[in-house]
């Protein structure tokens, strides 16, 4: 089926994810939601695919959060059904078992930017704009926002951002360790395509089994994600990725891993 608000490309295993609502800044509608999960969901399912990037369609915004005049709209119920579909697509985002770097090429606000906390890397062109506004508009972070920006940057920063609602550089969201690097205006996409292809050069079984001892651990205990970290480590020895590793090291050569 078409994706009628994104633009899906694939090429060396990558699949590059557009939302293509430039007129509206690439704001997020409903729709736009649900296509980025079966998006998602397809990367997740396809075999030949390594990993995703998501990107907005132009330099001036990468999603410049929600759809106002659909949200405008929400009451008790729509609302709290509107937070759930949205954090469902980011873990989906963050679960499907392949990395996945957001190329931001412009403004990510309000959901625009919980999108980014739902992936796994981010990667932000020097014109990027960041930030959390809905306070200002009587409503709160609805996709995860106040959930994983005080995981990745402390309590008191993620609610200086939340409660003030401003909108920060991409060198201060590098300064927080919100961004892996910042690049020249025009570049992230390249940038991440780059990265990604370092990514896939490694064992595809070691990458899930690092981005899940991650994703879960941080919602453990120390010791139960040590556990975790354990338990991957050693069903990753029993794999034909981890001996060719190996004798691929021994012989100096260059690995070629298949995934199993």
């Amino acid at each position: 089926m078409p994706y009628k608000n994104l633009l899906y490309d694939v090429e060396d295993r990558i699949a590059v994810v557009t939302v293509n609502r430039p007129e509206v800044m690439n704001a997020l509608n409903r729709e736009t939601v649900a296509e980025l999960k079966r998006a998602a969901l397809s990367v997740r399912d396809d075999d030949a695919i390594g990993g995703m990037i998501i990107t907005g369609m132009g330099e001036k915004a990468f999603i410049a959060g929600a759809d106002i005049n659909e949200l405008a709209k929400e009451n008790v119920l729509s609302g709290r059904d509107t937070s759930i579909r949205g954090q469902g697509t980011l873990q989906t985002f963050e679960l499907m078992g392949k990395p996945v770097i957001a190329a931001i090429n412009g403004y990510a606000l309000g959901g625009g930017f919980e999108l980014t906390l739902g992936c796994h890397i981010r990667i932000a062109a020097e014109n990027a704009k960041m930030g959390l506004p809905e306070v200002g508009l009587g409503i709160m972070p609805g996709f995860g926002g106040t959930q994983r920006l005080p995981r990745l940057i402390g309590t008191s920063k993620a609610l200086e951002m939340i409660l003030t609602g401003k909108t920060i550089s991409a060198e201060e969201a590098l300064g927080l360790g919100l961004l892996s690097k910042v690049v020249p205006e025009g570049k992230s996409l390249e940038a991440a395509k780059e990265m990604m292809k370092v990514i896939l050069s490694k064992a595809p079984v070691s990458i899930k089994m690092c981005i899940e001892a991650v994703n879960r651990g941080m919602n453990m205990t120390l010791d139960e994600g040590l556990a975790i970290e354990s338990d991957r480590f050693g069903i990753l020895c029993g794999t034909e990725d981890m001996k060719e590793g190996m004798n691929a090291f021994l012989e100096k050569r260059e690995p070629l891993f298949k995934g199993s």
